[in-house]
């Protein structure tokens, strides 16, 4: 087979041109860097490893963008690269960032743990619920979680003095607040005793 065209086109893609027929668009750096050009012979199997080559190349340029303006868990990158490039391609990718340092999900559930723990004041049950969310395996969420000092009755109390503190002025915004932080995974018990410090009457008792 000759490659009779080869056209580049947007975003850093080129078409090529196979007997005079468009046949596919690859990565126009990789190209270049396998040596292709009009006029060179490709065959069946040279052009299959030219598309995977391509493929392997765009994930890697996605990959790094996706790590652009936040941290990344491995799965989040590989759930975003593989529909787009394929397995092969999203692990070569994800691989590459691993090697660089860019890809770390043990250093990435420490840093989100505390901030799950000591900003959004969530339960340690909540917060291993969020992590594994992000694709963090349970060791890992459990040993990161082991490594921050939180009290239930502390994150409660800090809860129902900042974001709650105008939903405890009668019977019906207690039990809102209530349910909000057993969604948050907190324990009826630690609600209780810390709503208990909190009182001054007794507005709570009935709950």
């Amino acid at each position: 087979m000759l490659i009779t065209a080869a056209e580049e086109r947007k975003k850093g893609m080129t078409a090529l041109y196979i007997d005079g027929e468009y046949a596919v668009s690859v990565d126009t750096l990789t190209l270049a860097s396998k040596g292709y050009k009009t006029g060179s012979e490709i065959n069946d199997d040279e052009l299959y490893e030219l598309l995977e080559a391509s493929k392997v190349s765009r994930a890697k340029e996605k990959a790094l963008y996706l790590i652009e303006y936040r941290s990344r868990t491995r799965k989040e990158i590989y759930d975003k690269l593989l529909p787009l490039y394929g397995e092969n391609a999203a692990e070569s990718a994800i691989e590459r960032l691993e090697e660089l340092g860019l890809i770390d999900d043990e250093k990435y559930a420490r840093e989100y743990a505390q901030q799950l723990i000591e900003r959004k004041h969530y339960s340690r049950e909540r917060a291993a619920f969020e992590l594994m969310k992000k694709g963090i395996d349970k060791y890992t969420a459990e040993e990161a979680l082991d490594e921050l000092e939180a009290d239930p009755v502390e994150q409660i109390t800090i809860l129902l003095e900042t974001k709650y503190s105008r939903r405890l002025s009668n019977d019906k915004d207690v039990a809102r607040t209530v349910n909000s932080l057993r969604a948050m995974g907190y324990r009826w018990s630690d609600i209780k005793e810390a709503m208990e410090h909190l009182a001054d009457d007794d507005l709570y008792a009935s709950i």
